[in-house]
């Protein structure tokens, strides 16, 4: 299994597969491959944006003034709804 790239790494990589196959100058085969590598850069990016969703936590201020740290809901609507895309 190849190394996995960082989100950023795979967001660029992503990009230039896109540019590359809207160009339309591709024989099948390349393309069908490249189509093929997009698709596997855009689940490991929504992989890493899910992961990091899961992460965020919101600080909020007590009634004596310290501030205390809470997971932020992940609503489930708003996750299904981009997973399409």
């Amino acid at each position: 299994m190849p190394k996995q790239l960082s989100f950023e790494d795979a967001l660029a990589k992503l990009e230039e597969t896109v540019r590359r196959l809207e160009a339309g100058s591709l024989p099948l085969d390349e393309a069908v491959t490249l189509f093929e590598e997009g698709t596997r850069l855009a689940r490991q990016c929504n992989e890493r944006l899910e992961a990091a969703e899961l992460k965020v936590s919101q600080l909020t201020r007590t009634a004596n003034g310290q501030l205390t740290e809470h997971d932020m809901p992940v609503d489930a609507a708003d996750a299904g709804s981009e997973s399409g895309t």
